[in-house]
């Protein structure tokens, strides 16, 4: 894998706890990572989805065309300060997250779709809801609804046509029983 993270390109970007603890112990840990990625991510790249779970997150994002040092640094200050908040509530010290960040480069809008359905999913893949509708701490419901997000909805919804086509696209990934990626090779 490139450890190189290069502006005005797509990537799927994931890391999960160091360790067996739970990256968000209480409900109230994702809202403050989602409103700490808003505020180091939004301006280096464009969120395109998101799934928190409680050991591990998945992010899609579209990096602007920056200095790949901006772009790296800003992940850094978004994983950094959550876990200085998160050890300073929970009295522990150390890493919390797996270093380096996992970072997977999407060369193709075939392997974006699947990655989104893939990220959007995992909350049932792994048993946390039965339909992805009900889980909370996802990019799923944002992009559907009309209120103001700092997710980039028009581009999900025109990537996959329109919203029927996207909740479409998400029901028949959801139902696919193996739940194996059907992620294309770059």
């Amino acid at each position: 894998m490139n450890d190189r993270i290069e502006g005005d390109k797509y990537y799927h970007i994931f890391n999960q706890a160091n360790g067996m603890i739970d990256i968000f112990k209480e409900s109230r840990n994702y809202p403050f990572f989602i409103d700490k990625m808003e505020k180091h991510l939004s301006p280096v790249c464009e969120i395109i989805a998101f799934c928190l779970m409680k050991n591990h997150f998945h992010l899609v994002v579209k990096t602007k065309k920056i200095e790949e040092t901006q772009i790296s640094r800003a992940f850094a200050n978004l994983f950094i300060g959550y876990a200085k908040a998160y050890n300073k509530a929970y009295n522990r010290s150390g890493s919390l997250f797996k270093k380096p960040f996992k970072r997977k480069l999407i060369a193709s809008e075939t392997y974006l779709k699947n990655v989104i359905l893939y990220v959007h999913c995992n909350p049932v893949k792994d048993g946390f809801v039965e339909d992805i509708i009900s889980y909370p701490w996802s990019s799923y419901n944002e992009i559907l609804d009309d209120l103001a997000t700092f997710i980039d909805r028009d581009f999900v919804l025109e990537l996959f046509d329109d919203s029927i086509n996207f909740v479409a696209a998400h029901r028949a990934y959801q139902l696919n029983t193996s739940f194996t990626p059907t992620f294309e090779q770059n």
